[in-house]
C-alpha cells in the first residue's frame, strides 16, 4: 500500500527517492562504516513527515512504545535484529528483563509489552515483566482485550543487582522513558547491562542535542547524496527558557519564530514552494509538559501566551518554565483513508524491522498528529524495507518508498548514537 500523496507522487520527493536509489550501495556502505565507529541505540522509533518537497524526521523516540502495531509479517525481521543485538551485549544472556511505564492500566500500552515479551522470548530468552511502580506489591496478571496476557511482578533489588523473586537477569531492557526522573533503583548496577543507558531518559535527554548531532550527518550525507541537506533536515534553534505564564523569555522566543519563519520562506522561495511556512515549538527537554505548538505566525505566540496566564491563574499555579525549541515546521501531505498521516518507523540494532502510520482524521497536515483520534495502519513493509526495487518508476513502488523512509530513520538513529556518546557521564576522556 503506497500511501496516497496530495502531490500526486511528483517532484522534488520523486528526485530525491531516485537519488537515494541510485545511491543505495554508497549509502548502505556509509552506514556499514558508521557503525564500526559507532553503537547503534538498542532499539529507537523515529516519526517522519514526507512534505512531498522534503522528507525530514520530526522525532526520535529511545523508548519506543506502540510495538503492537507491528503486523505479524514484521515479527521475523525483529527477532533476528533482536538476536543481532542481543549477541553483541551479552552472548551468553539467558534471562532479559523488560522494565515497562508505571500506567499498568492502559492495556494499549501494555498490548506493546506483550509484543516485546514475544519477540525476545523468540530470539532465545527467558523473559519476564519487572514494575517498578510501588503499587505492585505482588504479581499481577492482566489479560488484554488481543488475548494477550501480561504479568507485572514486583522488582527486587539486591545491593548490586536488580530482578525478581527467583529470576535474576543479565540484561534489563527499559521500556519506560524515566521523563519523571531517575529512580534510584536503576542507578548503581553492576555487572547487569542496563538498555538503552540512564542517561537517554527524558529527564535528562535534550532534543537540540540529537537535533544538532542530525544536522551535522545530514551535511555529511547531502554530500554524499549531492543534494541540499535542507530537504532532509527539519532547521532548529534553541530559545533558551520560557514561561508562558508569566511571559518570561517571551521576547526572545519571539525573535527566534520570526527567524526562522523567515529562513523558511527564504527556501520556500528558492525551490518555489506555495506553502504557509510554520513552526514548531516544544521543549527541549522532553520531560516538559508543554507539548508541541504549531506557530504560523509571530502573532500566535501572544495568543498562546494570553491563554497559558489564564489557564495557570484559574489553577492558581506558578509560572512553569521550560527550556524551548523552535523547530521548522514540516508538512505531512500524506493520507491514508482521506486521513492526514506519517510514517513511523521502527528499529532495533541497526536495523529497520517495521512502521506504521500514525493517522489522525482529526489533525491539519500541519499539526501534530500523535493525539487524542489518532489510529495505527501497518506501513507495507511486508515487502521488506531492505530490498527496494531498482528500475520500478519513483513514487509508484511500496519498496522504494518505504526503503527511503528507512534510509532517513537510520540516519535519525546514527544521530541518536552520536548523542548518546556525546553526553554519556561515563565516558573516558582522552586528553
Amino acid at each position: 500500500m503506497v500511501p496516497h500523496l496530495v502531490t500526486a507522487l511528483t517532484g522534488p520527493i520523486n528526485e530525491l527517492e531516485q537519488r537515494v536509489l541510485d545511491s543505495m550501495p554508497a549509502i548502505e556502505r556509509w552506514f556499514r562504516l558508521e557503525w564500526m565507529e559507532h553503537t547503534p541505540p538498542f532499539y529507537s522509533s523515529v516519526d517522519i513527515r514526507n512534505a512531498g518537497f522534503k522528507l525530514a524526521p520530526v522525532d526520535t523516540n529511545l523508548y519506543p512504545g506502540g510495538w503492537n502495531n507491528l503486523t505479524r509479517e514484521m515479527l521475523p525481521l525483529a527477532v533476528q535484529a533482536a538476536q543481532a543485538a542481543i549477541e553483541k551485549i551479552c552472548p551468553e544472556a539467558r534471562n532479559l528483563l523488560v522494565i515497562p511505564e508505571n500506567h499498568s492500566r492502559n492495556t494499549f500500552y501494555l498490548a506493546n509489552v506483550a509484543q516485546l515479551v514475544r519477540i525476545f522470548h523468540m530470539a532465545g530468552l527467558n523473559v519476564r515483566v519487572g514494575s517498578i511502580d510501588p503499587a505492585i506489591k505482588s504479581p499481577k496478571k492482566i489479560e488484554l482485550p488481543n488475548g494477550d496476557t501480561v504479568c507485572l511482578e514486583p522488582v527486587v533489588r539486591g545491593k548490586r543487582r536488580l530482578g525478581l523473586k527467583h529470576f535474576d537477569p543479565c540484561t534489563i531492557l527499559l521500556n519506560n522513558d524515566l521523563a519523571a526522573g531517575t529512580p534510584g533503583i536503576l542507578e548503581d548496577l553492576h555487572e547487569q547491562y542496563l538498555l538503552p543507558p540512564l542517561h537517554a531518559g527524558w529527564s535528562v535527554r535534550h532534543r537540540s542535542n540529537h537535533l544538532h548531532s542530525y544536522e551535522e550527518l545530514s551535511k555529511r550525507f547531502g554530500k554524499l547524496l549531492g543534494i541540499d541537506p535542507w530537504l532532509i533536515n527539519p532547521m532548529y534553534a534553541k530559545a533558551g527558557e520560557v514561561s508562558f505564564a508569566d511571559g518570561t523569555g517571551m521576547d526572545v522566543l519571539t525573535s527566534h519564530v520570526d527567524a526562522m519563519l523567515t529562513k523558511i520562506r527564504r527556501k520556500y522561495k528558492e525551490y518555489g514552494i506555495n506553502e504557509k511556512p510554520f513552526v514548531v515549538v516544544k521543549a527541549d527537554n522532553g520531560a516538559g509538559a508543554m507539548g508541541v505548538m504549531t506557530v504560523r505566525d509571530v502573532k500566535d505566540l501572544e495568543t498562546l501566551g494570553r491563554r497559558s496566564r489564564g489557564k495557570a491563574g484559574a489553577a492558581g499555579e506558578g509560572a512553569e518554565r521550560s527550556e524551548v525549541i523552535v523547530q521548522e515546521g514540516v508538512l505531512t501531505n500524506e493520507r491514508v483513508h482521506d486521513a492526514v498521516a506519517e510514517p513511523v518507523v521502527y528499529m532495533m540494532d541497526r536495523y529497520v524491522v517495521g512502521g506504521f502510520y500514525r493517522v489522525n482524521a482529526e489533525r491539519s497536515p500541519d499539526e501534530n498528529l500523535n493525539m487524542p483520534g489518532a489510529s495505527f495502519v501497518p506501513l507495507a513493509f511486508s515487502e521488506s524495507a531492505h530490498l527496494p526495487q531498482p528500475g520500478a518508476k519513483p513514487g509508484a513502488s511500496a519498496p522504494n518508498r518505504f526503503y527511503m523512509y528507512g534510509v532517513i530513520a537510520r540516519l535519525a538513529m546514527v544521530a541518536a548514537s552520536y548523542e548518546l556518546e556525546a553526553t554519556n557521564p561515563d565516558a573516558e576522556i582522552y586528553e
